[in-house]
């Protein structure tokens, strides 16, 4: 088999169809770099690695740029990967998965290529999650319900730490407040799927006094409320009494009947899993911020 030629003339078809059928590119890519880098391992197998470099010297004399050894390196990457995959997601596009190639986790490799067809992510947008290592902050028994293809709940996703960018020392609430409604977009990607804003300072009357809940969410995946509490210290037992008081209000007297009990998150300077431990609602849960 003739390696070279068979490559090069996947490529030149590649280009032309893409030319004439821009609608579906992104097939095309898949498919062509799919089968180049197949034929990639195969002449590798028979000539040995070397010949990746100089099938990209005579790709980049004959075709012109655009085929370097690196290129041509993750074509092979990419044929190796969606080997081990077992399937090819048209979903994504060839960029979003050059993207996945240097994570060597293929549980990890299988979770960005579920968010990124429920959440449409764009590549930077990836690039953002994997550097900030989103995968990596869901805890282990999440995960583990991910690769058993299990139905997860409404806090599994929830990263932890939550990571908010700023360059200043946060001491008081309203500034950790401020902060993060300033970027409600990125704090709701981290709590996971489905999560909407609603209100912050969200007033209550309990007897004769008013409270103020700091963040009213709603999750329509999970068709209920969810309470954000923030504090600027490790978490507390009485952390735990008053946004359970909140969540009950909630439920009480705004939560209708065809919607499910309201779940309530503690966001936090520093976790404290003794308390957790003894906390005896299985609605609420404690995520600690990070500052970067």
């Amino acid at each position: 088999m003739n390696y070279y030629e068979n490559i090069k003339q996947e490529l030149i078809d590649n280009e032309v169809y893409k030319k004439v059928k821009d609608y579906s590119k992104n097939r095309s890519d898949l498919n062509t770099y799919y089968n180049v880098g197949k034929m990639l391992s195969e002449a590798g197998k028979h000539y040995g690695e070397g010949i990746i470099k100089e099938y990209s010297n005579k790709l980049t004399n004959e075709l012109g740029k655009g085929y370097t050894f690196t290129s041509l390196t993750r074509m092979k990457k990419f044929y190796l990967l969606i080997e081990k995959l077992a399937t090819v997601s048209q979903q994504l596009t060839y960029g979003h998965y050059v993207e996945l190639l240097p994570i060597s986790n293929y549980d990890e490799i299988k979770y960005y290529i579920r968010i990124i067809e429920q959440e449409n992510l764009s590549i930077r947008e990836l690039r953002n999650r994997i550097k900030l290592n989103e995968y990596g902050r869901l805890d282990n028994k999440t995960k583990e319900n991910l690769r058993q293809e299990k139905k997860l709940g409404v806090h599994e996703l929830i990263k932890n730490p939550i990571i908010l960018k700023t360059d200043k020392e946060i001491v008081k609430e309203k500034a950790l407040k401020k902060l993060i409604l300033e970027n409600m977009d990125e704090f709701l990607e981290q709590l996971g799927n489905g999560f909407s804003y609603l209100k912050n300072e969200y007033k209550i009357k309990i007897g004769n006094s008013y409270n103020y809940i700091d963040l009213l969410l709603y999750n329509i995946n999970y068709n209920c409320y969810v309470v954000i509490e923030l504090k600027v210290t490790e978490l507390k037992k009485e952390h735990i009494g008053q946004i359970e008081t909140y969540m009950n209000y909630i439920d009480k007297n705004i939560k209708t009947i065809n919607q499910d009990k309201t779940i309530g998150i503690i966001v936090t300077k520093k976790d404290n899993q003794f308390i957790m431990e003894y906390c005896s609602d299985d609605r609420i849960f404690n995520a600690k911020y990070q500052l970067i």
